[in-house]
């Protein structure tokens, strides 16, 4: 497929590479301008020289140079060149940086103090005599030999220059391969264009390669150029010159022959790097032959580049490639992606012991030599990416994930900001919104590090693209599922704190009375996962300052005010521990603070169970930070919330009984009223007294006994309260213990408060007396004479008596669980064993025990 199409001409079995045989002939002398000598070979073998012409002798690389006149054919060459100059530079068009612009960059910026060297061609004796007797074999076997001398030896090396001194030692080879070719000696040119092409393999002083692949190209663009314009004036057909968009068929053989010779000659060179440049110099030279040899030709070329081993030369290789493309067939893009794609699968050379140790000799660091391939690069992007089809974002979604993995965030920020310039106008992005979203996951999976991500200046911009809602907060929801991920550390860093508000900002105002309660939940719940994250350390009043704000910013997300009221308590808790209980003025202030914080919010949550729960926990808080006025506002708001417990509430999208929700409610609510003290203008007991008014008037279920097992949990709040010491206590707190010390006025107050409630009890049981409630008449009568047993003194008759109906009430119809009265009889008859506790025994015998039948 690489192959050039080549113009029937017959050559029989020739090939030039194949071994000639020279045989003696008779010659006839002919002069020719320029050449040393000519002949016209009758030897039997018939062999054509490739390097000389078919023409009787003549050679197509000076024929027209003897025959024209040199006046009018340099006119017209002159003309139609300056002509063909401006329509090949306007074949990329004016929007494509040339490669001049960049040629005095780069001598600049890579420049060395290290001295150089240099191989000069020396010239050589072999074939400059006049042969008269030789034959056309004879021709063809000097001229192959002249090629081999430059292998061969035939140069002198230059030793310890300076970079001055290699410049112009390279200038000197540009204006020798220039004059060699002024005096038709084209061979000596192609000698020099193949030394230079060789400078391109040394390696020796690695920073400078960049600076010596523009001044050796030079070279190359000169030779090429001259090729080109000598081929092309031998298609002249009286004095006429081809048309601009000449085709292969306007070619005349002659000239088609000598073109076809340079790629013979170009063949035949022997080491890689030389064969590749000087053939790549002439790729346009391919017009002459073939529509198609262009085409055919780069990717044979670029295949020949995976032969270059340094991975540095290879690069400047495709580079120089893909100048060369660019300027005969701007429209092959293929190669030109190839080219780079290739690049990026040997990348990984540079981490190899070759290069590794290469680097080691010559003190270069990997960063400085990494700097060293951005000519090649920025050269092959800047030809990849000209003129590139609307597919730009399919492209940028790709090559993004590359720059993330592989460079640093200033690379990642050049990126994106290339992005936004292409999708910004005329607002191209509304119609890449899932390329664009594939590039912010592709860079939130590789930058995780948020500090880092959100110092990419043009992340946030990025963002700002996203305009359609719904996939904006889609967006933003990726990038706090990624932080909450892989943070693993709270944080303070104002960039990202101003960042994430920002984007959570965003998910918070897109809910509005249409979005679903699964979606507000999960955006509550990445709002709360970044909240949690945020922490200032002892700086507790910017915290407070932190949670204020957040407040503000999210209001209509329940979840998220919940999380900020038990942070705000979490926070008055840390400071108590700071300071172990003992609050300064300052602190005191802090914790007031974050209790007025608590009581102002949670007001506006929908919640009733949320509210109650919240404002018990918020008064322990206070309680417990000895904000005892708080504390009891904190109370009161609870029970006068009580009454407006609905009878269904909304469990999981279904209704069901809130009964339950509010027993287990009101039982945690009793263990916490054990410890406050009472308020010394509101009376002994306000709250107890204030609680069982609201659940007296609350409207029970006519099939719940939930009003009695409260009831209960209550005897057991007031049993409790009578002792002289009680069980648990809040440090720094005096609760009723020690504010009444075991008076007796407290003691009856109890003593009352305690009749009423088994009052309220006993009226219930008894209205269970109907044949389809009497098993729930026998289960509450035994749950009442547990706690009579455990809380009483039994040793009060009317107590003791109560427990005994209560007894024989459970077992009256047969309803009571056997086992568990005969577990209760053996418990009484082991505490009447205890000391002082003799009195359980006369109970054990008055407690009988009935079967069912």
């Amino acid at each position: 497929v690489c192959k050039l199409e080549s113009v029937p001409l017959d050559f029989g079995d020739y090939h030039p590479l194949k071994p000639i045989t020279v045989t003696e002939s008779k010659t006839k002398k002919m002069s020719r301008k320029g050449s040393t000598s000519s002949t016209s070979s009758s030897s039997s073998s018939s062999m054509m020289d490739p390097l000389s012409s078919v023409l009787d002798g003549t050679d197509p690389l000076s024929l027209f140079a003897a025959a024209a006149d040199p006046v009018i054919t340099t006119a017209t060459m002159d003309n139609t060149r300056k002509k063909r100059d401006k329509d090949d530079s306007s074949a990329v068009g004016s929007d494509f940086e040339p490669w001049s612009s960049k040629r005095g960059e780069i001598l600049a910026r890579y420049t060395t103090t290290e001295k150089l060297s240099i191989n000069l061609y020396m010239g050589s004796e072999k074939g400059k005599a006049t042969a008269t007797g030789s034959a056309v074999s004879e021709k063809v076997r000097t001229r192959l030999e002249e090629l081999d001398d430059l292998e061969e030896g035939s140069q002198k090396e230059l030793l310890n220059l300076t970079q001055q001194d290699y410049m112009n030692r390279i200038e000197e080879l540009n204006q020798s391969l220039k004059d060699a070719w002024s005096s038709d000696q084209k061979v000596k040119a192609l000698k020099i264009v193949i030394q230079c092409s060789k400078l391109l393999s040394d390696t020796t002083v690695i920073q400078f390669y960049p600076s010596k692949f523009v001044l050796i190209t030079d070279i190359l663009d000169t030779f090429g150029k001259l090729v080109y314009e000598r081929i092309l004036s031998m298609c002249m057909d009286n004095r006429v010159s081809l048309s601009d968009n000449f085709s292969p068929e306007n070619v005349n053989d002659t000239a088609k022959e000598t073109c076809l010779n340079w790629f013979f000659k170009i063949a035949s060179i022997r080491e890689l790097i030389p064969r590749f440049y000087v053939e790549a110099a002439i790729l346009k030279c391919n017009k002459f032959l073939s529509k198609t040899g262009i085409s055919e030709c780069l990717p044979r070329l670029t295949s020949m580049i995976r032969g270059i081993g340094d991975p540095l030369v290879a690069v400047f290789a495709r580079a120089y490639l893909c100048r060369v493309g660019m300027e005969v067939a701007p429209q092959l893009k293929e190669s030109l992606n190839k080219n780079f794609f290739d690049f990026l699968l040997t990348f990984k050379q540079i981490h190899g012991d070759t290069v590794q140790n290469q680097l080691i000799v010559q003190c270069v660091e990997i960063p400085l030599y990494l700097t060293l391939y951005s000519p090649a690069i920025d050269w092959i992007l800047q030809c990849i990416a000209y003129r590139a089809p609307e597919d730009y974002i399919n492209c940028a979604e790709v090559w993004v994930e590359y720059t993330c993995r592989h460079f640093k965030k200033r690379e990642v920020n050049t990126v994106l900001a290339d992005i936004i310039k292409h999708m910004t106008p005329d607002r191209a992005f509304e119609d890449a919104y899932p390329q664009l979203q594939s590039i912010i996951q592709k860079v939130i999976t590789y930058i995780y590090d948020f500090s880092l991500l959100f110092s990419v200046e043009k992340f946030l911009p990025f963002l700002d693209m996203f305009q359609k809602e719904n996939v904006r907060v889609e967006v933003c929801k990726c990038i706090m599922e990624s932080f909450i991920k892989h943070q693993q550390e709270s944080t303070k860093d104002p960039v990202i704190l101003n960042a994430l508000l920002h984007i959570c900002k965003t998910m918070h105002d897109s809910v509005n009375a249409l979005t679903l309660e699964d979606e507000k939940r999960m955006l509550a719940a990445l709002i709360n996962g970044f909240i949690k994250m945020v922490s200032f350390g002892r700086d507790f009043e910017q915290q407070l300052s932190f949670y204020v704000e957040a407040r503000s910013m999210f209001c209509n997300l329940e979840p998220v005010l919940v999380q900020l009221i038990h942070s705000v308590n979490q926070l008055a808790m840390e400071t108590r521990k700071v300071m172990k209980g003992n609050h300064s003025r300052k602190t005191a202030a802090f914790v007031r603070a974050c209790v007025a914080f608590c009581f102002i919010t949670i007001p506006s949550l929908s919640s009733i169970f949320t509210r109650l729960n919240l404002y018990l926990h918020s008064g322990q808080v206070a309680l417990a930070n000895q904000c005892l006025s708080q504390a009891d506002a904190f109370f009161k708001a609870a029970v006068s919330l009580v009454p407006e417990v609905p009878k269904m509430i909304s469990i999981d999208g279904k209704m069901r009984p809130s009964d339950a929700f509010l027993l287990e409610f009101l039982c945690n609510f009793f263990s916490t009223l054990l410890v406050v003290p009472d308020h010394p203008e509101q009376g002994v007991l306000f709250l107890v007294r204030g609680l069982l008014n609201v659940i007296q008037d609350y409207t029970w279920e006519d099939n719940s006994d939930d009003k009695v097992r409260i009831y209960t949990n209550v005897l057991h709040l007031l049993s409790a309260m009578t002792q002289e010491t009680y069980i648990y206590h809040v440090d720094k707190v005096d609760s009723n213990d020690t504010l009444y010390g075991g008076d007796s006025k407290f003691l009856a107050e109890i003593n009352k408060l305690c009749e009423t409630v088994i009052a309220q009890i006993l009226d219930h049981l008894k209205t269970l007396g109907k044949e389809e409630t009497l098993k729930r008449q026998s289960q509450l009568a035994l749950y009442l004479f547990n706690t009579i047993l455990a809380h009483g003194d039994l040793r009060n008759n009317k107590l003791n008596q109560l427990s005994v109906n209560l007894w024989n009430l459970a077992q009256k119809h047969g309803f009571a669980d056997t086992k568990t009265m005969v577990k209760t009889l053996e418990y009484i008859r082991r505490r009447s064993k205890q000391p002082e506790m003799s009195h359980f025994a006369d109970l054990a015998l008055r407690l009988p025990l009935q079967s069912r039948t």
